[in-house]
């Protein structure tokens, strides 16, 4: 209870700075003019365009402004003309306060998540979330705050996050797997800086606390200790390349990302290190046709533990394959997606799409060459749908059904909102 306190009394303190630099931001003279908006501050879309164009103001740089205004997520559309001497855009936002509710269940475990999120909080795309998630009878709760600019002219951003999080987790023995109720109580504060027009660092400590008990089985005796309870902190520095362009629900160009985490737990004294690089690439090969691909490559300190970071999940890298089956200290990913629209209205539009998912994983203590064994190669394919609510951020309803190649016994729907990737 203390370490919950102690972070509402943290995040009070955020939010209070917050405030603070929202009465100092002024709007300052333009020729640029914008109509149509509704939440979204006109100082924070000028602020867009200055920081993606190095604050030149020609004409001729209409069509990337424009482009710009495409790329913010609480945008739906624009477009532009000129007013004697104005550029005016003509906005169409997207509505960014969003509740939270989600519900599913498999026999014996009815869960539900609620909550409410906003990628526009105070028209200054401030990211506010919080949410509660009932799941295996175990209580799950965050909040998240993000400013991504201190202020019109600052190319600083920071961001806060509490986060108390319980679930049923398998791990692996080389006896067999064995289910643990699982606890993290998390707090983290990160800063972020952009450099340039596209390229954005992040990094910040968080400090964790893991709590592990195993579920029994009856009288049957089960491999690992009975608790664990470990003290952890952890250091991320991220690397993001934006190069995507946005039209709607159409994406063009790329995004990659590289990240690098230390965690070092107290209890032992132990160090562990990771590195994962993720690039994902965009098409668009025909006005209803975009492909995707996805490629992700993880590393990490190669502890054999059946804690290992990197997890084999339809709901993360392959649909299909079901819920945390296996678990490694390095994985190899590549996701292919082909997206057709098989229709598109004012307000709703629905794609068909095609995909194949492919991984490696190593296995705790193992070799590099565990990532080129047939036996930790999976390859699922398969089908899905999309249904896209087009003037709600994120709202895209995703079915995918997924069947493994090599054992076709082994297949599963997925369910989730928003893109796969």
């Amino acid at each position: 209870m203390h370490f919950i306190k102690t972070c509402k009394n943290i995040l009070t303190l955020f939010f209070l700075w917050n405030a603070l630099f929202c009465c100092a931001q002024t709007i300052t003279h333009s020729p640029i003019q914008f109509e149509g908006l509704k939440k979204t501050k006109s100082s924070y879309l000028l602020q867009q365009i200055e920081l993606r164009l190095q604050n030149k103001d020609d004409s001729n740089l209409a069509e990337e402004k424009l482009q710009i205004l495409r790329n913010i997520s609480s945008i739906a559309d624009a477009s532009y003309r000129l007013k004697n001497d104005t550029l005016v855009f003509d906005i169409k936002e997207k509505m960014t306060l969003l509740p939270i509710l989600n519900f599913g269940g498999i026999k014996g475990n009815i869960w539900f998540q609620t909550g409410a999120s906003d990628i526009n909080f105070l028209g200054l795309g401030h990211q506010l979330l919080s949410y509660y998630q009932l799941n295996d009878k175990r209580h799950t709760f965050q909040i998240y705050y993000k400013i991504p600019y201190l202020k019109r002219n600052s190319k600083w951003g920071i961001s806060a996050n509490i986060l108390k999080w319980s679930s049923v987790e398998p791990l692996y023995f080389p006896q067999r797997a064995v289910n643990y109720n699982y606890d993290n109580y998390s707090f983290g504060v990160s800063a972020s800086h952009n450099i340039g027009s596209k390229l954005t660092v992040e990094l910040g400590p968080n400090i964790f606390q893991e709590n592990y008990e195993k579920l029994t089985e009856g009288n049957v005796e089960l491999p690992g200790p009975p608790q664990v309870s470990l003290l952890k902190y952890l250091n991320k520095v991220e690397l993001t390349y934006n190069n995507l362009d946005y039209h709607f629900f159409y994406l063009n160009k790329y995004i990659t990302k590289l990240t690098w985490q230390y965690v070092f737990t107290f209890d032992d004294n132990d160090h562990f290190n990771s590195l994962i690089f993720e690039h994902k690439q965009y098409f668009r090969l025909h006005p209803i046709i975009n492909l995707a691909c996805r490629f992700r490559f993880g590393i990490s300190t190669n502890n054999d533990s059946p804690f290992a970071p990197f997890v084999v999940d339809s709901h993360v890298n392959i649909r299909g394959v079901g819920n945390r089956i296996d678990r490694g200290t390095g994985q190899l990913v590549l996701n292919l997606e082909y997206r057709v629209t098989f229709f598109d209205k004012k307000k709703l539009a629905g794609q068909w799409v095609i995909f194949t998912d492919n991984g490696s994983w190593r296995s705790p203590g193992e070799t590099i060459s565990d990532f080129f064994d047939k036996y930790s190669f999976r390859q699922f394919v398969g089908a899905g749908c999309r249904i896209i609510l087009k003037d709600v951020y994120n709202a895209i309803l995703r079915i995918d059904y997924g069947i493994d190649l090599q054992n076709p016994n082994e297949k599963g729907i997925v369910i989730g909102i928003g893109q796969y990737y």
